[in-house]
């Protein structure tokens, strides 16, 4: 199934959609119209000057295409579902709720790693000392981290970079400083995990280790763990005074969070849709390991190149 399922992305096409015999035709505003054929799609986005009419939504729910409705910052506020019990993302939702304990483990240190080898980078870049000391704690993690290493490498981390009378305070409704920077560049990352995680057909709310009833993006919380490292290496270097309010450094952390992020110069969006898919077919149990990868720095991937 995951070799077939391909997300057409639309959030900035401008244009119209026109169910034809066997396939979706897009019109822009300008250029060339091309067919897309229903039986290669798994999931269609579509963006506010997407101009479509309720033959189209037929067509994709006949042929089992999810349809996300997304805002001007191509995050899915909604979106249209076909109800067959043998639909692609019903059988991925399936998949998801029964994956065993050891597994949803196995994913979770994984993604644990992959988040204290991020720190320790940021660490290194900044040539703030304590990367070794995350190294050897992310060797450490086990399955299910059991012993808290997260939290272990949390407290070095921003005693490190934050120093010990200051600490990370999430979401303490901060105007300025380096707290305020690094909860609106998460919050713009979030968005990019919440649409990966929809957009490869999961179940949002069944998280890995992120659970609870006001959460409908639990998962999003999971798999957002190794991408926070790139926020942090564009926030903490800001001056004290720096505030997301101010349009700059706004700006700044909006790019930080599509920024290149793997070996290859992917963006981080990409690679957080590389990262959904995988898990995707790690609960169908196509793959034996989650494929997670973790932040070295802008200088190893060409950031800002």
């Amino acid at each position: 199934m995951s070799e077939q399922w391909r997300v057409v992305d639309l959030c900035a096409f401008e244009g119209d959609l026109r169910a034809v015999r066997g396939g979706v035709e897009v019109c822009p505003d300008e250029g060339v119209s091309t067919v897309l054929p229903v039986a290669e799609l798994a999931v269609v986005l579509i963006g506010m000057k997407v101009n479509l009419n309720a033959a189209v939504l037929h067509r994709l729910a006949e042929a089992d295409v999810a349809v996300l409705f997304c805002d001007w910052r191509g995050i899915p506020e909604g979106g249209c579902y076909s109800w067959s019990d043998h639909g692609r993302v019903a059988a991925r939702h399936r998949a998801q709720a029964d994956v065993s304990l050891p597994r949803k483990k196995n994913a979770w240190a994984r993604l644990v790693r992959a988040k204290i080898e991020g720190q320790a980078a940021v660490l290194e870049n900044l040539k703030i000392r304590g990367s070794g000391e995350l190294l050897a704690l992310a060797d450490q993690v086990r399955s299910g981290d059991p012993g808290n290493v997260e939290a272990q490498a949390a407290r070095l981390y921003w005693s490190r970079t934050l120093g010990r009378g200051v600490g990370r305070q999430p979401a303490a409704g901060q105007l300025i400083g380096a707290n305020a920077c690094l909860d609106y560049g998460y919050a713009v990352l979030r968005g990019h995990l919440m649409r990966a995680v929809l957009a490869a057909g999961l179940a949002p709310a069944l998280g890995v280790f992120h659970r609870g009833r006001g959460n409908a993006f639990a998962l999003a919380d999971d798999l957002i763990e190794p991408f926070r490292p790139a926020i942090d290496e564009v926030a903490l270097p800001l001056p004290a005074t720096a505030s997301p309010s101010d349009r700059d450094v706004k700006q700044l952390l909006v790019a930080a969070a599509s920024q290149r992020f793997d070996s290859d110069g992917h963006g981080i969006p990409a690679v957080a849709e590389a990262l959904a898919q995988s898990f995707g077919r790690y609960v169908e149990g196509d793959i034996d390991r989650l494929q997670v990868v973790s932040w070295q720095g802008p200088s190893r991937v060409g950031v800002g190149d």
